[in-house]
């Protein structure tokens, strides 16, 4: 018969709060330095008999099972969080001043905001509003875009060719390029990215050799590695100071994080 019969409503879910794998201490009352002989192992009996308690609990209980979950993912995004506060400190280089990336804005500006992106992200080409608003707005906003074709073989197409146009543009022609692209209709790719290139005049035979080149196979796997080490899921995802901002957020959201950090040199004050 099930040791659990004989036990009380209190030490039942003491038990229960024991990982079934332990095996049962030694009988109560005994005192712990008697307690030298290992004890042994549930019977096959007695785990069906606690598995259907445990059943019955969770099934009569369910806002118990709830409150696990819940505390659960608070424990995963709490590590989560902390695993990415590490990445950003530890890649502070790489995300600010990296030879590969677009720079928009000032260049010299006080508060740097970077934005991981797609050509093929429908949230991307609508954060683009809000990145233009926040640098007219803003003189002092440095911002720094950075391809992370994760949509695609078309993504890495578009992004390859883009990158390979940092060769032959700078500074504010170079944005130009980069906001084409992203509001160009339809599915980009090589070759819509080539149209824009060409639009704006560059040497497109020499474009298309760079984009194989090893600058920009060096550019994209610095960026997929700050991605994985951070932890990106998806694009947009925009870093300002200390705090990650995933999704196209709209204006409101980034301006407070960007006062936040031009006041106390991090993220919520």
């Amino acid at each position: 018969m099930p040791l659990f019969r004989f036990l009380s409503a209190s030490r039942r879910a003491l038990l229960l709060a024991v990982p079934l794998a332990v095996p049962l201490a030694m009988p109560f009352g005994l005192p712990a330095r008697a307690q030298t002989a290992p004890a042994a192992p549930f019977t096959d009996a007695q785990r069906a008999g606690i598995e259907a308690i445990v059943k019955d609990y969770l099934i009569k209980n369910p806002d118990v099972l709830q409150e696990a979950i819940a505390e659960g993912e608070k424990r995963q995004a709490e590590t989560q969080r902390l695993a990415q506060a590490a990445a950003l400190k530890e890649s502070q280089k790489a995300l600010l001043d990296s030879p590969h990336d677009v720079v928009a804005g000032n260049p010299a500006g006080d508060v740097t905001m970077i934005e991981f992106f797609d050509y093929n992200c429908g949230y991307c080409r609508k954060a683009l509003g809000d990145v233009q608003a926040l640098i007219k707005a803003d003189p002092k906003l440095r911002v720094v875009i950075k391809d992370f074709p994760v949509l695609g073989p078309e993504s890495l197409e578009a992004s390859q060719i883009a990158l390979a146009a940092k060769q032959q543009l700078k500074g504010d022609k170079l944005f130009e390029f980069h906001q084409k692209l992203l509001e160009s209709k339809g599915r980009a790719n090589g070759a819509k990215a080539l149209d824009v290139a060409k639009a704006m005049g560059l040497d497109v035979a020499r474009l298309q050799k760079d984009a194989q080149g090893p600058e920009v196979k060096a550019a994209l796997t610095e960026n997929r590695g700050l991605g994985d080490k951070l932890g990106l899921s998806g694009t947009p995802a925009f870093i300002i100071g200390d705090e990650i901002i995933p999704g196209a957020v709209g204006v409101d959201p980034i301006r407070k994080t960007i006062a936040d950090v031009r006041q106390c040199g991090h993220a919520s004050c």
